[in-house]
């Protein structure tokens, strides 16, 4: 997808495609210290969210990437580690 930042309309977008938005929730929302579980994302479809992110931004998500990421500012940090921490 993009060498730049990984932002929250990044992951909205994802979140979308990979698992669908729960009934009542919406995205366009302040989300980012919103737990997961909360936006209903269990963990199958945060593991469907975490590939989708690997295989769009070119990363390896750590399995505690995805499990100590309970909110989506969590998240989106740790993918931005990992966009800045790689070697071109």
């Amino acid at each position: 997808m993009s060498d730049s930042a990984f932002t929250l309309d990044d992951l909205r977008r994802v979140l979308l495609e990979s698992a669908g938005a729960e009934e009542g929730v919406d995205l366009g929302e302040d989300i980012l210290d919103t737990n997961f579980g909360d936006l209903g994302y269990e963990s199958l479809a945060l593991l469907e969210t975490g590939g989708r992110i690997e295989r769009g931004w070119n990363i390896m998500l750590d399995d505690a990437d995805l499990d100590d990421s309970t909110t989506p500012r969590a998240l989106i940090e740790a993918v931005n580690t990992h966009l800045t921490t790689q070697t071109v």
